[in-house]
């Protein structure tokens, strides 16, 4: 089957990858059905992730299907479906003893640090696949994207008096929406720079409906005007715009937690003052825990969480070259999410 690499950035270029041996013991080799796009993927095709070597397979949202299981495999079977956590731990370092495997010291990302789902077939631990019997292969592509928000949320601790700023309308920020919105909060907006972006918040599905806030000129004036006077006890930055999570700090109340979901290459800096005076907890968010992916799954199949509105393109992968140049050029018609179909 042929498929596509990244060479570099700006340009694919096709690709046969070689036959999967068996999978080893504790191994698992799936069908890739369903692959997410997003600005992991977009930022490599600009030359603009960190952590990234070409050339690459890219793919880390993966919806696929068991065809064989190596010895020792005992909860996956062949023929089940299965979203995939792509945080490949070590499970040796002191991270992972702790129980941080989603910052393993020798962290290794599939479509990242090492080749990933953009081909037919994967090979991958066991402990990696979340299974469902009712999920579609698009819903378990989208587990991935949505453990981000669901991390961050638990990471902030939410109480019930809390007013809650997310950042940035893009995938992830609206994913922290949707898991903020399972709590009882006193107030809950999202704030972007571009009302197409926010469009989403009347398309998409929401415990709690979040006010919307386009933020221009005067953003301090509009954030309190979205708390009724007050500013966020909470805030989630998941823009990845350094000036954005530099301005954090003033837009918070006393005692808030800010909440760093986005990643940017640059230092940042803030003031020392400022931050005792208000006695502010600053957290980071980073990919996500095998707990984040079971929650998610069990909400999806429950019903209690609905997913379909947030496909907004679909490309075969004999398109993926021009799905990424097509997103990368748009101006008027915002993605929120494209998947590739990759049987077609």
């Amino acid at each position: 089957m042929h498929t596509w690499i990244l060479e570099k950035p700006g340009l694919f270029a096709r690709t046969e990858p070689g036959r999967m041996a068996d999978p080893a013991a504790g191994e698992v080799l799936v069908k890739v059905h369903r692959m997410g796009l997003c600005g992991t993927d977009y930022h490599a095709y600009r030359g603009e992730q960190p952590y990234f070597a070409y050339p690459r397979l890219l793919g880390h949202e993966l919806g696929v299907e068991v065809i064989a299981t190596g010895e020792d495999v005992q909860q996956i079977a062949a023929g089940d479906r299965c979203a995939v956590r792509p945080y490949l731990a070590c499970g040796r370092c002191d991270a992972c003893l702790r129980g941080y495997t989603n910052a393993c010291e020798q962290m290794r990302v599939l479509g990242v640090h090492v080749d990933g789902g953009l081909q037919l077939y994967l090979k991958l631990p066991a402990s990696q696949l979340h299974k469902s019997s009712t999920l579609s292969f698009d819903a378990l592509a989208l587990v991935e994207p949505l453990s981000i928000g669901a991390h961050a949320v638990h990471r902030a601790r939410l109480q019930a008096d809390d007013r809650v700023l997310i950042l940035g309308a893009g995938p992830i920020g609206l994913a922290v929406a949707t898991f903020a919105g399972l709590h009882q909060l006193q107030k809950l907006a999202v704030a972007d720079l571009q009302a197409q972006r926010l469009s989403f918040l009347q398309k998409l599905s929401f415990p709690q409906r979040p006010t919307p806030v386009l933020l221009s000129q005067e953003p301090m004036e509009q954030i309190c005007a979205a708390f009724d006077g007050k500013k966020p006890t909470v805030i989630f930055d998941a823009t990845g715009n350094a000036r954005s999570m530099e301005q954090c700090f003033s837009y918070a109340a006393q005692g808030a937690r800010i909440i760093y979901v986005g990643l940017c290459q640059q230092h940042l800096s803030f003031s020392d003052p400022l931050f005792h005076q208000k006695e502010l907890t600053l957290f980071a968010s980073r990919n996500s825990l095998p707990a984040d992916f079971a929650y998610i799954i069990e909400l999806l199949e429950s019903g209690h969480l609905q997913v379909q509105a947030w496909i907004t393109h679909r490309y075969p992968l004999a398109q993926l070259p021009q799905a990424f140049e097509a997103i990368h050029q748009t101006r008027d018609d915002i993605c929120l999410k494209a998947m590739i179909d990759m049987e077609t």
